[in-house]
């Protein structure tokens, strides 16, 4: 079961969004915050598997309580839901921690897609925000290819064979299977990987790995 917490200052809002979640027997919504000071306080509280956060809410804002959850409960996949897909947003996010980005306008079976995603290890981001990323990597890539190079450099083999599948957004799980590892393995490879590039998150990593050449399909 995938426990979720779910802030937005909206009531409407978090009904609708719990409505969807709970169409999934896999999902539940294990409580729930209208501001982002209570997000945090009941993410310790409870320890949920992700934590869903609307960006713009009073006393703290999801950026702000994404980057406490990042040192207070590491182990819970922060996703940030909003309707700006601002670049400033997308970006600060990714710096704050977050493993995953969803728009409110999106497809609600995106809302269970990106859920499930990052409590399964992986990163998600909405179609319509990774086109945005995705295009800025382009922009940037030459020049950013040889210094992704360079920092990968003291990785591992094994170490550089997770990081090349986790460009590819495939989960712990998925890494398992594909190099016949156990899950704790990979999850303590990939622990080690944001470790000597001094990463924040998954994301991070695949940008890393897409820069340095490692994703090939």
């Amino acid at each position: 079961m995938i426990r979720v917490l779910l802030a937005d200052d909206e009531a409407m809002i978090r009904a609708g969004v719990r409505s969807i979640l709970v169409t999934d027997p896999g999902i539940e919504v294990v409580a729930e915050a209208g501001d982002g000071r209570e997000a945090v306080e009941l993410v310790r509280a409870h320890r949920p598997d992700v934590a869903l956060l609307d960006i713009r809410m009073p006393r703290l804002d999801g950026l702000a309580a994404a980057a406490e959850l990042r040192s207070a409960a590491p182990e819970v996949a922060v996703v940030m839901l909003t309707t700006f897909d601002e670049d400033d947003y997308v970006a600060r996010a990714l710096e704050e921690g977050a493993s995953g980005f969803l728009l409110k306008a999106s497809d609600p079976r995106e809302l269970i897609v990106g859920v499930r995603a990052v409590a399964g290890g992986a990163a998600y981001l909405s179609p319509r925000i990774a086109r945005k990323v995705i295009a800025r990597l382009n922009g940037a890539r030459l020049s950013r290819a040889a210094e992704a190079r360079g920092r990968i450099e003291p990785l591992t083999p094994r170490e550089l064979e997770v990081l090349a599948l986790v460009g590819e957004g495939m989960s712990n799980q998925e890494i398992g299977r594909e190099l016949f590892l156990s899950e704790g393995t990979v999850k303590g490879h990939v622990s080690a990987i944001l470790a000597r590039l001094g990463l924040n998150n998954r994301v991070q990593a695949a940008i890393t790995a897409y820069e340095a050449g490692l994703v090939r399909r």
